[in-house]
């Protein structure tokens, strides 16, 4: 085995703090303009923390493009407010907007025309409310998980039988469950394996949504029909270790006929990775949550909590339990569709790569425009 001398690393680390410190003395020295004429750099800087997710996961200059092999690798990232000459020199500024919404004095007044201000959030309006008009006309962008923003972060893809990445979108044209082919009898048999009505793994018990409340209320009401609705996680009495995910999917799969993918805040368009739970491990979803799900799945392959309330719900989840050949049709849309996180996917999908790209849009940033009115697009009504 070969070793280094502990000289040879204190050299080399000294080595390329030098080269960085020296890198970014020659783009303060020669300013953007004279910089891009080299690499043709967008420039964009985290005005809130850069230590907050999902800013932490951008990595810091051009290397979170690189490593994610971005079709486009020419943004760079930096918290370095003075980085370049002048402020407005930057061609985006991104805002954290679970901080800026607690924090007015996060605002920057100093701006160009031509650059971007990027409102920011994976977190749900719900919890994270803005309650002023000192945002009205601020902000260019929009980079969060709803589906009319201008570059998104989400959970879920979609996939047509060709491979194509269809969704999720605001206008889907799913086809109709009865346009759809039946399962075969091989999947069916599958299905016989289910010995419990539903799952849930939920750690979060504090939550806006009041999904702790309603899944309590729906075990009492499923024991009525001798169902069980087993609750793994700090809210239950069931444990599944992360650690273990494999596993607990594996039991979802084979055990259970329904997976509650509850959320814990109603906002437009706010569905996580609970989803894929059901979906990628042959259970109906029941969704719980503050979105329009047919823009995720097509319509008639899961069941709606908040629209059906407890009773109808339990009532119905005992009904296709004991109807084997009605609850197999609810995956009719496995011979037509397939459903993936975002994670799974390249550059072509990576939120990460998608924003740089749009960056390289020419006629997107030209474009100057403004949110007029920013408030009453993000916020759910009646959040102030």
């Amino acid at each position: 085995m070969r070793h280094i001398s502990c000289e040879k690393v204190f050299f080399c680390g000294c080595f390329f703090a030098i080269v960085f410190i020296i890198f970014n003395l020659s783009v303060k020295s020669k300013g953007k303009t004279e910089y891009l004429r080299e690499d043709q750099l967008k420039f964009i800087l985290e005005w809130t923390s850069p230590m907050k997710e999902p800013f932490l996961f951008l990595g810091i200059g051009q290397e979170g493009f690189k490593r994610r092999r971005c079709n486009y690798t020419n943004c760079y990232i930096t918290s370095d407010r003075f980085l370049l000459r002048d402020m407005r020199e930057f061609d985006v500024v991104l805002f954290h907007g679970p901080e800026i919404n607690r924090k007015r004095s996060k605002l920057l007044d100093i701006r160009s025309p031509r650059q971007k201000f990027v409102y920011a959030s994976k977190e749900s309006s719900h919890y994270y409310p803005i309650c002023s008009n000192k945002l009205e006309n601020y902000f260019n962008w929009t980079w969060t998980y709803r589906l009319d923003s201008d570059a998104r972060w989400g959970y879920i893809l979609v996939k047509d039988r060709n491979g194509t990445v269809i969704g999720p979108n605001k206008i889907m044209h799913w086809l109709k469950l009865e346009e759809m082919e039946p399962v075969d009898l091989m999947f069916k048999e599958k299905l016989k394996s289910k010995k419990k009505a539903a799952a849930w793994f939920v750690s979060n018990c504090k939550d806006l949504s009041g999904r702790k409340k309603f899944g309590e209320a729906l075990k009492r009401q499923l024991k009525k029909y001798n169902l069980d609705l087993d609750i793994y996680g700090a809210c239950g009495s069931m444990s599944c270790s992360r650690d273990e995910e494999k596993e607990c999917d594996s039991e979802i799969d084979e055990i259970y006929y329904f997976y509650l993918a509850f959320e814990n805040s109603f906002s437009e368009d706010y569905v996580t990775e609970k989803l894929l739970h059901a979906l990628k491990n042959n259970a109906v979803p029941v969704v719980y949550g503050g979105a329009n799900y047919s823009r995720f799945m097509p319509e008639g392959i899961y069941l709606n909590a908040r629209d059906l309330g407890v009773k109808k719900l339990a009532a119905k989840m005992n009904e296709l339990i004991q109807d084997p050949d009605k609850y197999a049709e609810y995956f009719r849309w496995k011979n037509h569709y397939s459903f993936h996180s975002r994670d799974e996917y390249d550059s072509a999908h990576n939120e990460y790569c998608e924003f740089c790209a749009l960056l390289n849009d020419e006629a997107r940033m030209s474009e100057v425009t403004t949110i007029s009115k920013f408030k009453e697009w993000w916020n759910k009504p009646d959040s102030c």
